[in-house]
């Protein structure tokens, strides 16, 4: 009635003389589907948007409804295709979390140079430039270098890392 299973692609390997995969074929009481590991569960708790983990945490417990009205020649692949559905969609967020998470850093690097810029000193960046026959942008783009962006960063990256 219940199989355990890694969530990973290809799992169930084709019967080529069926073209087809037979490994739950006679197994009519099969009815869940659990997956072990953890990583995904890890994964799916990392995601920053709500939406993302209710839509992946669906389609994970979709399978067991899906069982119960499957034949068994039909579970493998059935099993198949839904974890390539499960990943193909943690894919999906995962890159687009990596996609916020690039604006994000980028904008907390524009925010420091901005306030690293904005600092009031003996002289501004553009007297500086002025007296040293510099020009403005390379006078900016070393206070952009030296605002220590990079440091906090660094600091500021580990937790928004997806685990």
């Amino acid at each position: 009635q219940r199989i355990a299973i890694p969530l990973k692609r290809d799992l169930f390997a084709l019967d080529h003389s069926w073209q087809r995969h037979k490994q739950f074929d006679g197994c009519d009481q099969l009815k869940t589907v659990d997956l072990v590991g953890g990583a995904h569960t890890k994964t799916v708790a990392s995601f920053h948007m709500e939406s993302w983990r209710t839509e992946v945490i669906s389609e994970i417990n979709r399978i067991n409804q899906v069982l119960l009205n499957t034949p068994a020649y039909d579970k493998a692949d059935e099993i198949g295709q839904w974890m390539d559905s499960v990943i193909d969609k943690m894919n999906r967020f995962r890159a687009k979390h990596y996609r916020y998470v690039k604006e994000a850093i980028t904008l907390l690097e524009l925010a420091l140079w901005k306030a690293k810029h904005g600092e009031k000193e003996e002289e501004s960046v553009e007297e500086r430039a002025k007296k040293a026959k510099v020009d403005t942008a390379s006078a900016r783009k070393e206070r952009r270098i030296t605002c220590g962006a990079d440091t906090v960063i660094k600091n500021v990256l580990p937790f928004l890392e997806l685990k």
